[in-house]
Protein backbone atom coordinates (compact mmCIF):
# COMPACT_ATOMS: atom_id res chain seq x y z
CA UNK A 1 0.00 0.00 0.00
CA UNK A 2 2.73 2.32 1.00
CA UNK A 3 4.37 2.09 -2.86
CA UNK A 4 0.72 2.63 -4.24
CA UNK A 5 0.83 5.60 -1.88
CA UNK A 6 4.24 6.96 -3.42
CA UNK A 7 2.91 5.98 -6.84
CA UNK A 8 0.37 8.31 -6.87
CA UNK A 9 1.87 11.37 -4.43
CA UNK A 10 4.72 11.13 -7.45
CA UNK A 11 2.43 11.32 -10.05
CA UNK A 12 -0.01 14.74 -8.31
CA UNK A 13 3.21 16.28 -7.77
CA UNK A 14 4.01 15.49 -11.60
CA UNK A 15 1.06 17.12 -12.65
CA UNK A 16 1.17 20.00 -10.28
CA UNK A 17 4.62 21.01 -10.03
CA UNK A 18 4.90 22.03 -13.95
CA UNK A 19 2.04 23.96 -13.76
CA UNK A 20 2.49 25.73 -10.64
CA UNK A 21 6.38 26.71 -11.04
CA UNK A 22 5.18 28.35 -14.95
CA UNK A 23 2.39 30.28 -13.67
CA UNK A 24 5.29 31.33 -11.12
CA UNK A 25 7.95 32.26 -13.03
CA UNK A 26 6.34 33.85 -15.99
CA UNK A 27 5.45 37.26 -16.74
CA UNK A 28 1.30 37.74 -16.44
CA UNK A 29 1.35 39.01 -20.56
CA UNK A 30 3.29 35.31 -21.16
CA UNK A 31 0.14 33.74 -19.17
CA UNK A 32 -2.62 35.50 -20.89
CA UNK A 33 -1.60 34.79 -24.26
CA UNK A 34 -1.22 30.87 -23.27
CA UNK A 35 -5.04 30.90 -21.89
CA UNK A 36 -4.37 31.44 -18.45
CA UNK A 37 -7.70 33.58 -17.10
CA UNK A 38 -6.85 35.93 -14.39
CA UNK A 39 -8.97 37.88 -12.29
CA UNK A 40 -8.70 41.72 -11.06
CA UNK A 41 -5.86 40.56 -8.54
CA UNK A 42 -2.84 42.50 -7.91
CA UNK A 43 0.85 40.69 -9.61
CA UNK A 44 1.64 39.11 -5.49
CA UNK A 45 -1.95 37.95 -4.92
CA UNK A 46 -1.88 36.11 -8.56
CA UNK A 47 1.03 34.14 -8.39
CA UNK A 48 0.05 33.33 -4.54
CA UNK A 49 -1.71 30.34 -5.32
CA UNK A 50 1.09 29.44 -8.14
CA UNK A 51 3.66 29.02 -5.31
CA UNK A 52 1.37 27.39 -3.23
CA UNK A 53 1.08 24.81 -5.46
CA UNK A 54 4.56 24.32 -6.19
CA UNK A 55 5.33 23.97 -2.44
CA UNK A 56 2.34 21.34 -2.40
CA UNK A 57 3.82 19.83 -4.96
CA UNK A 58 7.59 19.44 -3.05
CA UNK A 59 5.29 18.26 -0.10
CA UNK A 60 3.90 15.48 -1.77
CA UNK A 61 7.90 14.28 -2.28
CA UNK A 62 10.37 15.06 -0.21
CA UNK A 63 9.11 14.55 3.12
CA UNK A 64 8.83 10.22 1.91
CA UNK A 65 11.79 10.66 0.19
CA UNK A 66 13.72 12.16 2.78
CA UNK A 67 12.13 10.17 5.36
CA UNK A 68 11.99 13.27 7.37
CA UNK A 69 8.46 13.65 8.68
CA UNK A 70 6.61 11.38 6.49
CA UNK A 71 3.16 12.89 8.17
CA UNK A 72 3.45 16.31 6.13
CA UNK A 73 3.19 13.79 3.03
CA UNK A 74 -1.27 13.55 4.05
CA UNK A 75 -0.59 17.08 4.71
CA UNK A 76 0.21 18.73 1.74
CA UNK A 77 -2.38 16.72 0.04
CA UNK A 78 -5.07 18.41 2.27
CA UNK A 79 -3.53 21.24 1.72
CA UNK A 80 -3.98 20.53 -2.42
CA UNK A 81 -7.56 19.44 -2.20
CA UNK A 82 -8.43 22.57 -0.58
CA UNK A 83 -6.63 25.04 -3.46
CA UNK A 84 -8.37 22.33 -5.91
CA UNK A 85 -11.49 22.99 -4.06
CA UNK A 86 -11.29 26.65 -4.64
CA UNK A 87 -9.96 26.49 -8.41
CA UNK A 88 -13.39 24.48 -8.95
CA UNK A 89 -15.16 27.26 -7.01
CA UNK A 90 -13.76 29.66 -9.16
CA UNK A 91 -14.26 27.54 -12.57
CA UNK A 92 -17.77 27.18 -11.38
CA UNK A 93 -18.18 31.10 -11.04
CA UNK A 94 -16.54 31.49 -14.84
CA UNK A 95 -18.81 27.97 -16.26
CA UNK A 96 -15.41 26.69 -17.15
CA UNK A 97 -16.53 23.10 -16.67
CA UNK A 98 -14.04 21.81 -18.89
CA UNK A 99 -10.94 22.39 -16.40
CA UNK A 100 -13.47 20.93 -13.53
CA UNK A 101 -12.86 17.38 -14.74
CA UNK A 102 -9.27 17.35 -14.08
CA UNK A 103 -9.61 18.77 -10.79
CA UNK A 104 -11.79 16.47 -9.76
CA UNK A 105 -9.47 13.76 -10.44
CA UNK A 106 -6.66 15.45 -8.31
CA UNK A 107 -9.00 16.11 -5.43
CA UNK A 108 -9.55 11.93 -6.01
CA UNK A 109 -5.96 11.07 -6.17
CA UNK A 110 -5.03 13.51 -3.35
CA UNK A 111 -7.68 12.40 -1.41
CA UNK A 112 -6.50 8.94 -1.52
CA UNK A 113 -3.11 10.22 -0.55
CA UNK A 114 -4.64 11.88 2.93
CA UNK A 115 -6.82 8.56 3.37
CA UNK A 116 -3.76 6.21 3.20
CA UNK A 117 -1.97 6.46 5.90
CA UNK A 118 -5.08 6.96 8.17
CA UNK A 119 -6.89 3.89 6.74
CA UNK A 120 -8.38 1.10 9.57
CA UNK A 121 -5.89 -1.51 9.64
CA UNK A 122 -7.01 -4.89 9.53
CA UNK A 123 -7.29 -7.35 12.50
CA UNK A 124 -4.66 -10.02 12.45
CA UNK A 125 -4.75 -13.05 14.27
Amino acid sequence: MNVALRIIAGLLAAAILPSGAMNLFQSKEKLVASGVKFSKASAPAASTPSALEALGAVGLILPAALDIAPVLVPLAAVGLVVMVVGAIIVQVRRHDAQAMVANLAMIALAGFVVWGPLRPKPLTG
